[in-house]
């Protein structure tokens, strides 16, 4: 029998695999079972949306795109952006299209980082950014933020786990866990502290469509940080396009050339079909983008009164599509608390552990699910805090 330990990469074997996979794997064989933990849309893509990518195989066109992606498409995107955030990119020079949010993220590490050298990672946060950067053979340096800053990075933190070895800080906001934002105040913070060195951000915002009372500030906005910053969003979340596997990142041309010879070399190019349903969802998807943000955040408040009333403390959560209570006055740690909620009353739900350091104490709920699921695990959430 081959030991195939002493021949698998150290460094891959290293990892732990996600703590989200086995709350899904355990629903999937119930019955009746509710899910309040993938982070996907339940909406369906929008038919123009679809159509767009319908067409496009129709007309034939199945062959390879240019690396960086379409041409037409790279402007649409930058029209977006100049739109909707007031950030300027060249669509020749500063976009590449990627196959999701997460290859812009794992590009942009790659690109970067040399052995050993640092990255800050906010946590609790997405279960990616700690893995891609020891992959690459760089330090993950974990901050875990605090419930009582409702989990924004704050720049005294920042500051303390700057080293001179440290590369980058990723900067994941609007959140995911925590549905935690970061206002123009707290970007200007962490701009001073980042000022005078050659520390790079990659900010994940995937989820910059998804806010609730504001609208959502880049921190390429922030003076001084365009130049240093790498963007990332893409098309899951903000226009229900998940399966179709749309991303992309924008940054200093320097940085882009870089990035895109691991693209080249790793992926070749985006799927052409993805593509030009993307072109679509950039020219004619702003209604989209609305009329779904408004029913998030009518199941965002349905969700948070729901818990609060049954004595779950949370704050209130200004972006994303998630609800990060806190489940200490239960008794339960968070892994028993979702392994005991799923087996007893069929509802998954995330453990705060997931997310990394100061997640105990706290799962995760998504709304991205119907407001019908949400009440009836209310209902059942109560039924199990009774029975505790």
């Amino acid at each position: 029998m081959m030991d195939y330990s002493g021949i698998l990469s150290d460094r891959v074997q290293s990892l732990a695999p996600s703590g989200i996979r086995k709350f899904f794997d355990l629903l999937e064989s119930m019955k009746d079972g509710i899910s309040l933990g993938v982070g996907e849309p339940d909406f369906v893509t929008p038919w123009h949306i679809r159509d767009a990518g319908i067409y496009s195989l129709e007309k034939g066109f199945t062959k390879y795109t240019s690396n960086a992606g379409l041409g037409v498409l790279r402007a649409e995107i930058a029209g977006y952006l100049h739109r909707r955030f007031d950030l300027r990119y060249d669509p020749q020079k500063q976009i590449m299209v990627t196959v999701g949010g997460s290859e812009g993220i794992d590009s942009a590490i790659r690109a970067l980082l040399n052995p050993g050298e640092e990255a800050i990672i906010p946590v609790p946060s997405f279960v990616c950014y700690g893995p891609l950067v020891t992959m690459a053979g760089g330090v993950p340096v974990y901050v875990g933020t605090k419930r009582e800053n409702e989990f924004r990075l704050t720049a005294d933190e920042l500051r303390a786990a700057i080293t001179p070895k440290t590369k980058l800080l990723i900067l994941p906001y609007p959140n995911n866990p925590t549905g935690a934002i970061m206002e123009r105040k707290d970007l200007e913070a962490i701009a001073a502290v980042l000022e005078g060195t050659d520390i790079i951000v990659i900010s994940d915002e995937i989820y910059a469509e998804l806010t609730y009372g504001q609208r959502h500030v880049s921190i390429a906005n922030i003076p001084g940080m365009y130049e240093r910053t790498i963007l990332i969003n893409g098309f899951s979340k903000s226009h229900a396009m998940t399966g179709w596997r749309m991303g992309y990142a924008c940054a200093p041309q320097p940085i882009i050339k870089q990035m895109l010879k691991i693209h080249q070399y790793g992926i070749m190019s985006a799927p052409t079909t993805s593509q030009y349903a993307a072109i679509e969802a950039m020219r004619e998807g702003d209604a989209d983008i609305e009329l779904m943000r408004q029913e998030y955040d009518y199941r965002r408040k349905l969700l948070v009164d729901g818990l609060r009333k049954l004595g779950l403390d949370c704050f209130e959560p200004r972006g994303a599509f998630y609800v990060f209570p806190s489940i200490a006055s239960t008794g339960l740690n968070s892994d028993e608390f979702c392994e005991r909620f799923l087996l007893e009353e069929k509802v998954a739900v995330i453990p705060g552990t997931a997310f990394g350091a100061g997640g105990e104490g706290f799962v995760r709920m998504c709304y991205a699910s119907s407001a019908e699921n949400i009440s009836e695990a209310l209902k059942r959430l109560e039924v199990f805090i009774n029975r505790l």
